[in-house]
């Protein structure tokens, strides 16, 4: 029963990661509250509320995968991949302010990192299995897999 005890050195890069999340977010609404005042229900407040509502839309998801992924797998490649996550979340919020067609490329990375996650999740559950029905582990293998593949999230 030991094993499933969580300790905080193996969560605290996913916790560092969601309270950076958490102020990211308070970001986005201070820009949504300040169009609201200033302009009240212009173009720009509209595409400023759009964006945010869009993020917050995947916002459970990310957390969701990120978690898991940390708790099933990895914690590294997990924290990094939310890292880089919160920064493509930053890109698309602010070239939806421009122009919609500038968040495209932001939207299209935040779906790879959120699949990457997912596959992180999917690995690491199956791993358990193996290991708890099978006798097999392969959790070294797979988090040193994991850790170098983390790095192909940098490319374009």
């Amino acid at each position: 029963m030991d094993s499933c005890r969580v300790e905080v050195e193996n969560i605290f890069l996913l916790v560092i990661v969601t309270l950076i999340s958490v102020l990211q977010n308070v970001f986005f609404a201070q820009k949504v509250e300040r169009e609201c005042s200033n302009h009240s229900h212009t173009s720009a407040f509209e595409r400023v509320s759009c964006a945010n509502r869009n993020c917050m839309d995947a916002y459970p998801t990310f957390l969701a995968v990120m978690w898991c992924a940390g708790l099933c797998l990895s914690q590294a490649p997990a924290a990094f991949a939310g890292i880089i996550y919160l920064l493509v979340r930053q890109k698309y919020f602010i070239g939806y302010l421009g122009q919609t067609s500038q968040s495209t490329p932001g939207y299209l990375f935040g779906k790879r990192i959120i699949s990457f996650l997912s596959l992180m999740c999917i690995v690491g559950i199956f791993n358990y299995l193996m290991g708890r029905y099978f006798g097999q582990d392969y959790k070294e293998y797979v988090e040193t897999i994991t850790g170098a593949a983390s790095a192909l999230l940098l490319l374009p």
